[in-house]
């Protein structure tokens, strides 16, 4: 590795050991990176000092900021962090909004100060808050006012947690009075192109989250292969999506992407459905990123818009059924671009472009990467066998000290936790997960997590969680629940309180009441059972 710029050399302490890394390939022209890189200086200085700093860049509600205004916010926001807040290069600075500009320039000025941003979903509450805290370390935050209380509450239990700025704010001590104070100029820490410049939290089966390390070169590498290759947008493009900065989906779509050919992003801090296709009228937005779930939705709202300016869609988050595609195609009269990523190797890695699009497959390996299928013993299948998805590129699996490294990358492959098969045109085809997660609505969902805020009900004696088949969603989070004596079934009740003790979006639609649960002799809950009677 090269010479760290982290003065605070946290990160760097706590990747796995390089013997447990994934083989990594940079093949293309294009991925070979020097020994320093800052990726705010690539995407987003180079174009003001390429004399192009008047181009349109990020705009939300009341917002419409240039790449040079962009930068003077994110320059001042720096000088925050580094002489009010005490931030140095290495430290973590956890980032909670929802999507605006205001986010966006945080993002980048964590970026420019050296330090490594941890963005986090606005709807996470305390308790989880304070994991992705304790697991990484968070020494500063800087927060949406509208959303202090749970960071707060977190912040209680997490005294590593030390500073905390309030941005979209009026108060005197509120980001915006002390940026202002800020000159608009800054000098980009100088880091390594494997210095980390973000740890991106997912969770796994058991609902521990787990922190992807990604350095600066990463952030160029996603932007230098599916992009170009598969989306092929340019500077006169207008981005426009569902998904938040906090997913790696949503940070490349609506922010890296855009930025790394000079286009423009909307960012949205409700974009259901209906608000997402009126933003897209009114903005005349020509590339959309979001789930298939949502596709699904808008289609049969479609012609109550005037879309004539879309050109390109994207779907990722969950598996694309062939129904939604031919629904979509059907109501806008575009091909759905469909892919595979992962927040262990940052962004898309399978995919395809409009014109090679084939329904029910997800394509095939972006450039820059290699993916084949593996049985159990890792040993490659031939096309129409089923089996795990093993994947290589200039991105890997890097996991912040956590012993799960070992079954992600196994003899220099990324194992996703997804079973595909290779048909006979070469095509990627995915079945299921192989784990218990759960993926409804573009979102991951651990069945364990939602399980803890259940047995914190009174009521609840045992309860499963598992995911079943859903057409609008993918999959639909059920509940097997086994009430304490005395108390009676209340569904909603039950429902209620999942929504407020962890995210929302996590809770469970369907809740059965049982008798008992199907357990093995040791007393061991068989899931698999629950899944063949749902």
């Amino acid at each position: 590795m090269h010479p760290s710029a982290h003065l605070d050399t946290f990160a760097r302490d706590h990747l796995p050991p390089q013997d447990q890394w994934p083989e990594l390939v940079f093949d293309l022209p294009e991925l070979q990176f020097g020994p320093k890189l800052n990726a705010a200086t690539e995407l987003l200085d180079r174009w003001v000092q390429d004399g192009q700093g008047d181009r349109p860049c990020v705009q939300g509600a009341g917002v419409r900021w240039t790449y040079a205004e962009l930068q003077a916010e994110s320059n001042r926001i720096a000088h925050v962090l580094i002489e009010e807040l005490g931030v140095v290069p290495g430290n973590r600075v956890l980032l909670r909004g929802a999507n605006t500009p205001q986010l966006a320039a945080c993002w980048f000025a964590v970026i420019k100060a050296g330090a490594i941003a941890v963005a986090t979903m606005p709807l996470l509450r305390a308790v989880e808050l304070g994991k992705v805290i304790a697991k990484a370390e968070v020494t500063h935050a800087l927060c949406d006012a509208a959303l202090a209380g749970e960071l707060a509450a977190a912040q209680l239990q997490n005294p590593v947690l030390r500073g905390i700025c309030h941005f979209r704010s009026a108060a005197p001590d509120g980001l915006e009075a002390r940026a202002a104070r800020q000159p608009a100029w800054f000098t980009n820490v100088d880091t390594a192109s494997d210095d980390c410049a973000l740890i991106a939290f997912t969770s796994g089966t058991t609902g521990q989250p787990k922190g992807t390390m990604h350095f600066h070169r990463d952030i160029l590498a996603i932007c230098r292969c599916w992009p170009p290759h598969c989306l092929r947008a340019d500077a006169s493009d207008v981005f426009i999506g569902s998904p938040p900065l906090a997913f790696t989906f949503g940070l490349g779509g609506l922010l890296l992407f855009p930025m790394s050919v000079g286009a423009s992003a909307v960012l949205l801090e409700k974009p259901a459905p209906d608000a997402l296709l009126a933003a897209m009228a009114e903005h005349r937005a020509t590339v959309c990123f979001t789930a298939p779930t949502s596709y699904r939705a808008m289609a049969p709202l479609v012609g109550q818009h005037d879309l004539s300016s879309l050109r390109k869609c994207v779907s990722a988050g969950e598996a694309l059924p062939a129904a939604t595609r031919a629904l979509w195609k059907q109501a806008t009269g575009i091909e759905l671009i469909d892919g595979i990523g992962a927040t262990e190797l940052l962004h898309i890695f399978i995919s395809h472009t409009e014109d090679t699009a084939k329904p029910g497959a997800t394509g095939r390996p972006v450039p820059g990467y290699q993916a084949c299928i593996l049985d159990d013993g890792g040993q490659p299948l031939r096309a129409g066998q089923v089996g795990h998805l093993a994947v290589k590129g200039p991105t890997g699996c890097r996991y912040l000290a956590d012993e799960r490294q070992h079954q992600y990358v196994q003899n220099g492959w990324n194992l996703t936790g997804d079973s595909y098969l290779i048909d006979d045109d070469g095509y990627f085809v995915y079945q299921a997960r192989t784990d218990d997660m759960i993926i409804s609505g573009g979102y991951n969902i651990a069945g364990p997590e939602v399980e803890a805020a259940l047995l914190s009900h009174p009521a609840v004696a045992e309860c499963a969680v598992i995911g079943v088949p859903d057409e609008e969603r993918g999959q639909l989070v059920k509940a097997f629940v086994v009430l304490r004596e005395g108390h009676a079934g209340d569904v909603r009740a039950l429902q209620e309180h999942v929504k407020a003790t962890i995210a929302p979006y996590k809770y469970p639609r369907a809740i059965e009441f049982r008798a008992t649960l199907p357990r093995t002799e040791t007393g061991k809950l068989q899931r698999f059972r629950l899944r063949d009677t749902a």
